[in-house]
């Protein structure tokens, strides 16, 4: 029998509300980044009939030119959402035990609010109106050069 060789798949699509602002840094070769978590809700009944809700908070990490969108259009209880894939990673905390996290990899990221550009010095913002031809989808395909010519087709459509 022929040997089966499974798919490499990795992508994921949440939609949900961000817990808290953005935390934007860059990296020591100044590469924008920026982390934040969506509370995305799931409906269901329950074995009595009645309706419950159950909460998923899910990490997304961003980089280049969609971090830097991601700054300036996000804040708490943004509707995001996000289309990546998993990664996961792992660090030492402060009482040196090691940590793993598992996160979306923003490939992109759609604003669903009607947003307002956040602008001001430090913790002061003031709204100012994004015109509606802006365009309120980015998409970061910096990691598109690690696929096939095939991987790549699929994924264009073409």
């Amino acid at each position: 029998m022929a040997e089966l060789k499974m798919p490499e798949i990795n992508s994921v699509v949440v939609a949900g509300n961000l817990t808290k602002d953005p935390v934007f840094r860059q990296t020591s070769n100044n590469t924008p980044v920026v982390n934040f978590h969506v509370a995305a809700n799931r409906r269901y009944k329950d074995s009595g009939n009645n309706w419950q809700e159950d909460v998923c908070y899910v990490g997304v990490v961003a980089w280049n030119k969609l971090a830097d969108s991601c700054r300036d259009r996000l804040k708490k209880g943004s509707a995001v959402l996000v289309d990546g894939e998993l990664q996961s990673r792992t660090f030492k905390t402060e009482d040196g035990k090691s940590r793993t996290v598992v996160e979306i990899k923003a490939k992109r990221i759609q604003f669903l609010n009607k947003y307002s550009r956040l602008t001001g010095n430090g913790d002061e913002f003031t709204d100012s109106v994004i015109s509606d031809d802006e365009d309120l989808n980015y998409e970061d395909n910096s990691f598109d050069k690690f696929l096939s010519d095939e991987e790549s087709n699929l994924i264009n459509d073409k």
